[in-house]
């Protein structure tokens, strides 16, 4: 028996690919976000990085258009990888992890530009999808 079956017959768990390059150019040559981003478009990470520094910078409406570009760059890779619009999207995955960080960056920019539903709507995808990103990222 698999430990890993799902008992609630819901969807398995989606797993995104696992690309070394991007994170490897992140760590090892000390490429920005940007660079990194420009040379791989649908790296979420590096569309989250770039969310969080514009933020972190006082640029919440860049935040919101670098998160949403990340997000959907996400939600096209999920739907490749066979998701069908819900189920879990476990943080412990490191590829799934720049989808999580950009749909919180999301979620706190909407929710600094007043834009409430859309970072409600946010929030809750992000739990619902990841329980402990939700906890991971909502106390940032």
């Amino acid at each position: 028996m698999s430990i890993h079956k799902n008992l609630l017959d819901g969807p398995e768990p989606t797993l995104l690919p696992e690309d070394e390059q991007p994170y490897r150019m992140l760590a090892e040559e000390s490429a920005s976000p940007a660079q990194v981003a420009a040379e791989f478009p649908t790296f979420s990470l590096a569309w989250a990085m770039l969310a969080d520094d514009a933020y972190d910078a006082g640029h919440v409406v860049e935040s919101y258009a670098y998160a949403r570009t990340g997000y959907h760059r996400g939600l096209d890779a999920l739907r490749r990888s066979g998701w069908k619009g819900h189920g879990p999207v476990p943080w412990e995955h490191r590829a799934n992890r720049g989808f999580l960080r950009c749909l919180a960056a999301l979620a706190r920019a909407a929710d600094s530009i007043k834009e409430t539903e859309e970072a409600d709507r946010c929030w809750q995808f992000l739990k619902d999808s990841s329980l402990a990103g939700y906890e991971e990222l909502k106390g940032q």
